[in-house]
């Protein structure tokens, strides 16, 4: 089977749409009460490495359902009209699922380039995860 897109031309194009914050512009937004950090990474990645003080977590394969108001899964906390920073591990999962929240409607909506491995590599603080 030939692919009509594989996961590098999908990255392409949502890098293309989507503003990508440093890990320092996002390690200001922690601050703004009008933004909410998202953590998209599986919560193993999350029990081993923590996420990034103030971030809520929402896996990357519930996304859609959790900011959707007409689904039964939606999450109150993506109603809000706040600035959405997403992030994952290296960056890629961010890109395409803030991709899919703009094609969804949302306006505000960012991501952190490098991911969580860019967080951590500028030095930046991470707290345990707690279920």
């Amino acid at each position: 089977m030939a692919l009509r897109k594989g996961f590098k031309v999908l990255l392409e194009e949502a890098e293309k749409r989507v503003t990508a914050l440093t890990p320092q512009m996002a390690n200001d937004a922690v601050y703004d009460a009008n933004v909410v950090l998202v953590d998209l990474r599986d919560v193993r990645e999350l029990e081993r490495e923590g996420l990034i003080p103030g971030a809520i977590h929402a896996p990357r394969g519930m996304l859609e359902f959790w900011v959707d108001p007409q689904s039964p899964y939606f999450k109150p906390v993506f109603g809000g009209g706040k600035r959405f920073v997403l992030y994952c591990q290296s960056g890629w999962r961010s890109a395409l699922a803030a991709a899919t929240l703009m094609d969804m409607g949302f306006d505000d909506v960012v991501h952190l380039a490098g991911g969580f491995n860019a967080w951590k590599e500028a030095a930046l603080p991470v707290e345990p995860y707690q279920r």
